[in-house]
């Protein structure tokens, strides 16, 4: 059964702030939490109307009415629960890194993520205005990638200044990346959905490349910043 101190807590687990303050984070529906269940990741505690097996001091079995009290989903998914927030890696730079330059929205982070996954990108580096990873919609839309990417969030421009690789970005005007030499390591940074790469993280670009449209019209303004990481990371895989 849930207290009302167990509802307080999960409810502000919303709020980035006091994620960080208690250092934990939701993750909903049965298969996300298999998933995370099976990796490093520290649970905390599961609330579930279904049985899991795992120690009894960490479920709590609850209704369908209960779940949807503290569910961040219209539909709740059979279970919600908690893991522990997990301690900063360092960054390996002897590898392709994909940055990312306030990128705001949780589905687009969650989709970059399991991107990274799918193309053996270890490591995704954020601004520190780009959305929190552990927002309850991002941790939703990376369906468990999450434990098997590390993320950072850094001062981006710091961060590139002193990074001493070649730096990658995404343009309209870019080189076209079908016709380019990419490396298999270096820094990629793909920009905000609605502003693109910001002009000081620009000046730190080294290498600018872009996807061409191939429509007759040409009248699609832009693709969507996911959609742009797949077609590049695929690129760069592609070698």
């Amino acid at each position: 059964m849930l207290s009302k101190n167990q509802i307080k807590l999960i409810t502000r687990l919303k709020q980035k702030k006091y994620r960080l303050q208690e250092g934990i984070f939701v993750a909903e529906g049965v298969k996300v939490i298999n998933e995370l269940l099976q990796s490093s990741l520290t649970l905390n505690h599961v609330f579930s109307t279904v049985p899991f097996n795992i120690d009894a001091n960490l479920e709590t079995r609850v209704t369908e009415v209960e779940l949807k009290k503290i569910s961040f989903l219209t539909t709740p998914n059979k279970a919600l629960a908690l893991f522990e927030i997990p301690e900063i890696k360092n960054i390996n730079l002897n590898t392709l890194v994909v940055a990312l330059d306030a990128v705001r929205d949780p589905g687009n982070l969650g989709t970059i993520i399991r991107l990274c996954d799918w193309f053996g990108i270890k490591e995704l580096v954020c601004s520190e205005d780009t959305v929190d990873c552990y927002n309850p919609k991002v941790i939703q839309a990376t369906m468990g990638s999450i434990t098997r990417v590390n993320i950072s969030y850094v001062d981006l421009e710091v961060f590139l200044k002193e990074a001493n690789e070649t730096v990658y970005g995404a343009f309209m005007d870019g080189d076209n990346v079908y016709k380019t030499t990419l490396a298999n390591k270096g820094v990629l940074v793909m920009g905000n959905e609605a502003n693109g790469i910001s002009n000081a993280i620009e000046q730190l670009v080294t290498k600018k490349v872009s996807i061409p449209r191939f429509g007759d019209l040409q009248a699609t303004e832009s693709l969507n910043v996911a959609t742009a990481t797949a077609i590049l990371l695929s690129e760069f895989k592609r070698g």
